[in-house]
């Protein structure tokens, strides 16, 4: 199993191979880490490694990847995460490239980067100006049936979006722009989905492509049934805007 050690960038929401993730960097451990990768010549990937924050008192549960405003002044790569960063964190991630890293006049960056792979966290390090971790690769093995349950997702999806949208709106992905893929289809509708950030970590960390389809179709099929019911939909433009991981 092939392993590295990355810079470590803990957001509230999972990544997912394959998938865009536009990225404000503020917070000074996190411009480190874009200071770092700017020092990667740009025909070599600048890698880094995005994990879910798992709930809890340790970090705070409206802000993106910093600590908790309140827990005083706590200072550091690790602040907000407890002594051990590792129990904070889930342990599997997905490593993102970043394509563009733009320093803004006042420090920050703006960054788009794309997820790559499936990683295992195995131990974190707070030792330097921000977190690094080792890390595993995840093999993305198929599973029994993933061809046929893709099929069965992407019927599901493609009406989840209707009635997410509204009977007279148009569905966000026509069959032309639909991948085939199982692989790629299980990580597109986890994306999609709005879903809670714990589900979306189960749906990454599924041991293989066709339990991952298997969840996403149950899941379908339940918030089809749930949206089928409601009165209205207050939220439906969410589906008209480009996904956004963030």
């Amino acid at each position: 199993m092939t392993t590295a050690r990355l810079p470590l960038f803990p957001l509230n929401t999972a990544l997912f191979p394959g998938l865009v993730l536009p990225l404000s960097v503020f917070e000074e451990r996190y411009r480190a880490i874009m200071r770092e990768l700017l020092k990667t010549p740009e025909d070599e990937p600048r890698r880094f490694v995005v994990v879910a924050i798992r709930d809890g008192h340790q970090v705070a549960p409206s802000a993106t990847g910093l600590p908790d405003p309140d827990a005083g002044t706590e200072e550091g790569p690790a602040a907000g995460f407890g002594p051990d960063p590792l129990k904070a964190l889930h342990r599997v991630a997905c490593v993102a490239d970043a394509a563009t890293i733009r320093e803004r006049p006042d420090g920050t960056f703006e960054v788009l980067c794309t997820g790559t792979a499936r990683v295992r966290l195995l131990s974190v390090d707070d030792s330097g100006a921000f977190l690094t971790a080792e890390v595993e690769e995840l093999p993305e093995e198929p599973g029994d049936e993933a061809g046929a349950l893709a099929e069965g997702v992407l019927r599901s999806f493609q009406q989840y979006q209707k009635r997410l949208a509204g009977a007279h709106e148009r569905s966000i992905s026509a069959d032309s722009d639909l991948p085939d893929d199982p692989g790629v289809i299980s990580y597109l509708v986890a994306a999609a989905m709005v879903l809670d950030t714990p589900t979306k970590q189960r749906l990454l960390q599924a041991p293989d492509t066709a339990s991952r389809l298997r969840d996403e179709l149950k899941l379908l099929r339940a918030e089809t049934a749930i949206i089928r019911s409601l009165p209205s939909l207050p939220a439906f433009e969410l589906t008209r805007a480009r996904t956004s991981l963030n």
